[in-house]
């Protein structure tokens, strides 16, 4: 009889221990669904906050979208310098101003300043030919004085 008391017993304490492990189990999975319950509230609120800002950049975009309907072709690139602003780039250079300077006043790129300078010099230290009438070397000679 000692036996079987001491063996129900033992039943009744292993019963007792595996009850108190599933409440265990039971009320920390309890903890963790109310805190993943938590992050999933949080997150949809995050997700209502994007989905309004969404719209409202949706609906600006389409509003920018029907004030610029119209479209507007790009102006042309201009073909080369012109002679007015050949002018304009030469009186600037014997003022002392910068290439950068000039190029950005009379807003052509600077190469084509560098190359109306080079030019300009190599037609001023150009001589004329020999049989070049007298009076087309000092109309010359006054045009390179001029800048043009």
């Amino acid at each position: 009889m000692a036996g079987e008391v001491q063996s129900s017993l033992l039943s009744c304490l292993l019963l007792g221990l595996g009850l108190g492990a599933c409440l265990y189990l039971f009320i920390s999975l309890n903890r963790d669904i109310r805190a993943q319950r938590r992050k999933q509230n949080a997150l949809e609120a995050a997700i209502g906050l994007l989905s309004v800002e969404f719209t409202d950049v949706k609906r600006a975009m389409e509003e920018a979208e029907s004030r610029t309907g119209v479209l507007v072709a790009p102006t042309s690139p201009r073909a080369g310098v012109n002679l007015t602003i050949r002018s304009q780039a030469l009186r600037m250079y014997r003022r002392g101003e910068t290439i950068q300077r000039i190029a950005a006043a009379l807003e052509v790129p600077e190469q084509e300043v560098e190359l109306l300078i080079k030019v300009q010099q190599m037609s001023l230290d150009a001589p004329l030919p020999d049989d070049a009438p007298a009076e087309a070397q000092t109309s010359s000679a006054a045009a390179a004085g001029q800048g043009g």
